[in-house]
């Protein structure tokens, strides 16, 4: 097996050289070692691979198919060996990532920040934007994405990370004054603070007595684009709101926020990794992708339990 290798190798730096002699050069042997491999070569595939006259050589149309094969086999051990060799070294280079504005500051970006610390040669850029990004255009290696992943089709590579399951919440200050919502319809009279972006509309949604989703609208003099803005106005006790459960926890536990109709299933949004499709992922994409498909699930899980076990 080796030596068909060998023979393999001497044949296409033949073939791409020109002749022999030049393919010696290349390899550091002399002219009629090359030879020799070839000749051996070729008699083990029972076929001429190179017509030979005093002045030059060619491929026969044998060694033309033959040697289109043996580039797509060369270049895939070769592909073999940079993907082992980058698994042995530490992660390096630059890494950018593109993350949704909150959720990275609060959950993505602590853990690449420990990446770093972890490899010194590792070069952290982190782009914190809510926009659809472009991967190729932006010099993007990874992006976070919530929702529907769109672009797959465009070469992208995903791995899940989990869902966000969403939860309507208040202060107790609130309902105390107001009233607690018994039921779906009853939200109407209440005051909602809604997420929104442009001229989307106020509404939730959330399944009726039937089970069937639909779109329920409150009062809604507050219309913010900014979970953390949310969250300060829901504590505050200014409305009811749906936000993400990892993003409430904190105050649910402290008291500063309580579930309405917690018995409802919270809608679930995806949250994917994605990156361009790519024969060779280098060490540092892979040890990032694998640190945050093992990390995040549990983040998304926080606050999940009550909701789960409706």
């Amino acid at each position: 097996m080796r030596d068909r290798l060998s023979g393999i190798t001497a044949f296409v730096n033949a073939a791409e050289a020109g002749s022999f002699a030049l393919a010696a050069e290349r390899m550091h042997l002399s002219r009629s070692a090359v030879g020799k491999t070839i000749a051996r070569l070729e008699d083990q595939l029972g076929t001429r691979l190179f017509r030979r006259t005093t002045r030059s050589q060619s491929l026969t149309e044998d060694g033309h198919a033959f040697y289109e094969r043996c580039v797509r086999a060369l270049a895939e051990l070769e592909a073999g060996e940079a993907t082992l060799h980058a698994g042995r070294r530490d992660p390096q280079g630059r890494l950018h990532v593109s993350v949704p504005v909150l959720f990275g500051r609060r959950c993505i970006a602590p853990i690449l920040l420990e990446l770093a610390q972890r490899y010194p040669q590792l070069e952290l850029q982190i782009s914190f934007t809510d926009r659809v990004t472009d991967l190729v255009d932006e010099g993007i290696d990874l992006v976070v994405r919530s929702g529907r992943l769109r672009g797959a089709a465009a070469g992208l590579v995903a791995r899940k990370l989990g869902e966000q399951v969403m939860a309507l919440c208040a202060a107790p200050a609130y309902l105390a004054k107001h009233g607690t919502p018994r039921t779906v319809e009853e939200l109407a009279n209440h005051e909602g603070i809604f997420y929104v972006t442009g001229r989307q509309e106020a509404a939730w949604p959330l399944p009726d007595e039937n089970g069937e989703w639909k779109s329920v609208a409150a009062r809604h003099r507050l219309r913010l684009d900014d979970l953390e803005t949310i969250l300060a106005a829901t504590i505050a006790g200014a409305g009811i709101a749906r936000m993400p459960c990892w993003l409430i926890a904190d105050a649910l536990d402290s008291g500063a926020l309580v579930k309405v109709l917690p018995e409802l299933p919270g809608p679930r949004i995806e949250l994917h990794l994605a990156w361009q499709q790519t024969r060779h992922l280098p060490s540092r994409m892979r040890v990032a992708i694998d640190e945050l498909a093992a990390r995040v699930p549990a983040i998304l899980a926080v606050g999940t339990v009550e909701i789960a076990d409706t």
